[in-house]
């Protein structure tokens, strides 16, 4: 991957010539703490990079408690805005690493502990999270910015070391949809991919006022567990079930695998990996019912998507696999 720019800030930050003027304090900004006002973050275009910076001192401890951390930890810590959950990890961990977009957020992060003991314990990568070269880390923990939490997600469950804990803020629907059980509404491939590779549970809801700028919409916390060691399953196989499965949820699975599309990427599939293996393949094979003996042997041709556990999942993917039809 290629590395993103870092650098461990000294600078302070100055406040502006305007601001000075009008006797405004920049402190009052930086943090947002204690304060009720949802205006327009006045320093920071936060929207931007879609980062909301959490203003409510109660919450940002509470999600640093529910990491347990300890005091040999490594944490990364992914869109740290101004620094105020940044300041807690520091209090409790060994060393804390940041990965913020924004150079001037990670001047004020700087800022808050310069001169202090915890200054020798912070980095801070300057840089998109989903590019940047990650260093060990123990934990992790997040107020995410909203247009990378998928990518969060999984970059963190396939990090190498496996990390021990993530405490992660996302929008309330995503979140939920991490949680989702089969047979729920909001039940789907992102669900069933996460699970897979970890446990996962709600922490607590966050109401938009908490955060300057007030997002649009309300957020959650959820603890995420990675299993270790994974299962023995590729991802990439899982996840092309799933894109088909849950591409009708609702539908009967045999009437999603019947789809002309679906069909015609399997037999190509079944193809090559017939050819990598040196497997003779006879004219005029049709891969329709090879593919209904599968969803009829197992018993899922009724199944819907909406219903099927993780282990169903599992299941399916091994019947198909042994009759060598793929799905990346």
């Amino acid at each position: 991957m290629p590395r993103a720019t870092s650098e461990r800030f000294s600078r302070t930050h100055q406040a502006s010539i305007r601001s000075a003027a009008k006797g405004e304090s920049l402190k009052n900004y930086d943090t947002g703490e204690g304060s009720s006002s949802g205006v327009r973050n006045p320093i920071f275009n936060t929207e931007r990079f879609g980062q909301h910076i959490l203003k409510n001192p109660q919450i940002a401890q509470t999600i640093v408690d529910k990491a347990n951390l300890r005091p040999t930890d490594k944490v990364l810590e992914v869109g740290p805005g101004t620094g105020n959950l940044t300041v807690r990890i520091l209090e409790k961990a060994k060393h804390v690493t940041a990965v913020e977009m924004d150079p001037r957020m990670a001047a004020e992060v700087t800022k808050r502990v310069q001169g202090k003991p915890e200054q020798r314990k912070l980095d801070i990568i300057i840089g998109d999270f989903v590019k940047a070269e990650l260093p060990y880390f123990d934990v992790c923990i997040s107020n995410t910015p909203y247009q990378i939490s998928s990518p969060l997600v999984f970059r963190l469950l396939s990090h190498r070391p496996i990390c021990r804990i993530a405490v992660l803020m996302f929008q309330r629907e995503f979140a939920l949809r991490l949680v989702a059980q089969p047979g729920t509404e909001l039940w789907s491939r992102l669900s069933a991919n996460v699970q897979l590779f970890a446990k996962v549970d709600l922490v607590m809801h966050v109401g938009k006022n908490n955060f300057r700028p007030a997002p649009l919409v309300e957020s959650s916390v959820v603890r995420m567990v990675p299993l270790d060691p994974p299962p023995p399953v590729k991802f990439e196989e899982f996840d092309g079930l799933g894109r088909i499965v849950f591409s009708r949820r609702n539908k009967t699975v045999h009437a999603t695998f019947m789809a002309r599309g679906v069909l015609e990427m399997l037999e190509k599939n079944w193809r090559t990996w017939c050819s990598e293996q040196n497997k003779m393949v006879e004219d005029g094979v049709s891969m329709k019912p090879k593919v209904e003996e599968v969803l009829s042997s197992t018993g899922y041709s009724a199944q819907r998507a909406a219903k099927m556990t993780i282990d169903d999942l599992l299941k399916l993917l091994s019947a198909f696999h042994d009759e060598g039809i793929h799905f990346a």
